[in-house]
Order: C-alpha cells, then structure tokens, then sequence
C-alpha cells in the first residue's frame, strides 16, 4: 500500500527544521507527528531535484510540487457528462430504470461513465437539488385531489353580502400539471362533478385518485386504513380508476395548492364576482397561465411534462357520464315497503325485515340486495307510496271470489295502502 503524500506544507517544514534548524531525522519527525523514514524520503527528493532553502522559501505549493513529485499526468479526454434533468424525466415514464437509461447513454456515447458513476452523478444533482426519492410519480399514475384552506369569494348582487365558496385542487404527480375550479361546496354532488370536469380537462383518467382524507370522498380518517366514500368509490369504478385516500404529509398536493394560492387566488384580490360562472371563466385563464409557466428546475413547463409524459398515460374517459347517486341503508317494513327521504318504495314481499341498500339519484330509486337490484322506483318528492302489483303476495294481486279469512287478514295487515291513500 502506497504511503500517503505529506502536505506541502509539513515538506517545507522538513526542509525548514533540516537545512535551516539543523535538526536530526529524529527530532524533525517527533515535532511533526511523522515517521523518520518521511523526513528522509521528502530531504531525498529535495536533494535531488537540487534544492535550497532560499529556493523552497520563494516558491509556490504548485512549483514546489512539480519539483519534487513531477509534472501531473494531464487528464485523460473528457468523458460526456450524463444529462439530470432529462434522466428525472424519464424515470417517471412506465417501466424506465436508471440501468436502462444508462444503456441509453452508453449508446451514444460509449466512452461514458460506467453504471456506478452515472448513479452517483445523479444521486448529486439529487442532493442539490434538494429532492428525494421518497415517492415515485409515474406518468398517468396518480391525480391528487384538495381543496383549498383559502378561499374565493362572491358577491351578492342584491345584498352585497360577501359569501365564501371552495376551491378544489387537482395536480398530476408526474408533471404537476394542475386543474382549478370554484365551486358552491364540498359536499358529494359537488365533489364528483369537479371530478368529472377535471378528467375532460385533462382528456383521460388517470390510474387512481388520491383524495385528501375529506368527509366528501372518505368515511372513515386513517393513517393507516381509510374508509372510501360509497358514491366516490363508485364514480371511481365507472371511470375504470381507483381511490388510494392520502396519508399525512402528501407533499405533492400542498404544494400545488400553494402554487394555485399564490399564482391564483392572489391575482384575484381586487376583482369581484358576482357569479360562479364568472369566478371559474377568470380562474381558467389563470390556470393555463400556471401550466404554461416554466419551472425552473425541470426547463419546462406544466403543459410541456404533461403533454410529454402525463398524456399518452392517461385511460379514455368513460363513454358515458357518471350519475350522481347517494347510498343508504333500509329496513323493510311488515308492509314489504321502504322509507327513503320521507316516501315508501315497494320491493318484493319476501324481504320484509330484511336490511337492503338503497341507491338514490335526482330521478330514481334502486335496491338492492347483497349487490342485485331487487327493485327500482321513479324518484318521488311526495309523502306518499309508490308501489308495485308484482311485487305483493298473489292473494293481494287479484283477489279470489272466495276469501278465505287467511287470505283477508293478510290483505288488511300487509298491504293497508291497497285504496292507494297518502299517508299521514
């Protein structure tokens, strides 16, 4: 093993202690923390590159070096330097590993550096970049979903009450690139249909949904285990996709909602709006101006990535809009008849007293039963009963000549809305 090269600073010691100081090998090398075989390796070389102190004194590290030691060898060609930015890029496309990235780059250049080098190259511009390898955004991959802590706000236009609404978020991992819109609430009607505008938006749907853990899309707040929203977990299965509700820290999502305060939400302090319409109309125009901005630490911007990378990823919207429906467990009465929202909605005799899951949209009423529809109803706003003659026992369908007592007790106690009279 080759010993270690003194500084040149403890050789003019040496040299110092040696011709100036007269000292012995010994005493030089107990003054510097060295061995005696150094002091004499170090007076060698000065001896014979003839040397003097007067000399030594007035020269520079450099010359001393060269003296001593030799002329450094000259560098070898320089090797092409892999390019970071576009290897960050790439890796986030499907499939795209640095081992194949580096075969990319030894194609072109097949003096390049070997697998190691070019992973640490770029674990560098990493680490000074101040980025971490904690989540991978892969193209097409992920939509995270927020609503903003800041708020727009309308007019009123026959009051001039000021009146706050919400500001859903949504940004792609891969890209970034980011949708906005207002909207009256955050409740489950609202929710979905931001979502659907988002997706013809974008053009596509992506491979999941990752809410924040809002009462909207989450039953259930986890770090660990959410529970998904019945109506969005539906929405999610229309659209072919799936919902992966975030833990804490969704690094991704804040910071596009930041982006959208500052770059958004700021531009529109000294305007007022007297609609929702006209809020979403000025909050588009913004919008693409944030996806058209070049970020600096990719060379690019938003649109750019997203048509890049995002884009060919993305599944294609469902072939028809998904209907907003609401679940909800119900009982079935002794009269094989349901409550929902203050109107009873017939389903077969046979499943009174069973627990059954009603679906209810703006128009109907479905059923069901372990997964299979059993029964389904126009939606009704009245106190009132909406039935089905197939649905009750033969001896209420059509009543025989001869009524047994059996059959007339049956037909007084389970179907008492037989005259079709409104309940009280």
């Amino acid at each position: 093993m080759a010993t270690e090269r003194l500084s040149m600073r403890h050789i003019r010691e040496v040299l110092r202690q040696k011709w100036v100081q007269k000292r012995s090998h010994r005493e030089v090398a107990s003054s510097l923390g060295i061995s005696a075989g150094a002091v004499g390796s170090v007076l060698a070389r000065a001896t014979a590159a003839k040397l003097c102190w007067e000399q030594v004194e007035q020269m520079r590290e450099e010359e001393l070096e060269e003296r001593l030691y030799g002329a450094a060898p000259k560098p070898a060609a320089q090797r092409p330097l892999p390019d970071p930015v576009y290897i960050h890029t790439e890796r986030k496309k499907p499939g795209v590993t640095l081992e194949l990235l580096h075969l990319e780059y030894l194609e072109k250049h097949p003096g390049g550096y070997r697998y190691m080098q070019f992973c640490e190259y770029y674990r560098q511009w990493l680490a000074r970049h101040r980025l971490t390898m904690r989540q991978e955004h892969r193209a097409g991959e992920k939509l995270f979903v927020d609503y903003s802590g800041n708020k727009p706000h309308l007019v009123d236009a026959t009051t001039g009450e000021r009146v706050e609404v919400e500001l859903f978020v949504a940004v792609l991992g891969a890209s970034n690139y980011t949708y906005a819109e207002a909207t009256r609430t955050q409740r489950g009607p609202d929710f979905i249909a931001s979502h659907q505008r988002c997706f013809v938006y974008l053009g596509g749907v992506p491979g999941a949904l990752v809410p924040d853990q809002l009462k909207s899309g989450v039953t259930r707040a986890c770090r660990y285990e959410p529970g998904v929203q019945r109506t969005y977990e539906e929405f999610a299965r229309h659209c072919g996709t799936v919902v992966l509700p975030a833990r804490p820290r969704k690094a991704k999502v804040e910071v596009g909602v930041l982006v959208v305060q500052r770059w958004l939400l700021a531009r529109l302090r000294h305007h007022t709006f007297f609609s929702l319409e006209a809020l979403n109309e000025r909050i588009g125009e913004l919008l693409e101006d944030i996806n058209n901005r070049k970020m600096r630490l990719y060379d690019a911007s938003r649109r750019e990535l997203f048509e890049r990378l995002d884009k060919p990823a993305l599944r294609p919207l469902p072939a028809e809009a998904f209907t907003y429906g609401e679940w909800k467990q119900v009982r079935v009465n002794i009269d094989y008849h349901v409550q929902v929202h203050h109107h009873f909605y017939s389903v077969p005799y046979a499943l009174v007293h069973q627990v059954l899951e009603a679906r209810v949209t703006a128009t109907t009423v479905e059923l069901y039963q372990r997964g299979e529809r059993v029964a389904s109803h126009v939606r009704s706003s009245r106190t009132d009963w909406t039935g089905s003659p197939r649905q009750r026992p033969k001896c209420s369908r059509s009543p025989p000549r001869r009524r047994t007592r059996t059959c007339a007790a049956a037909t007084t106690t389970t179907d008492p809305h037989a005259t079709h009279q409104p309940r009280a």
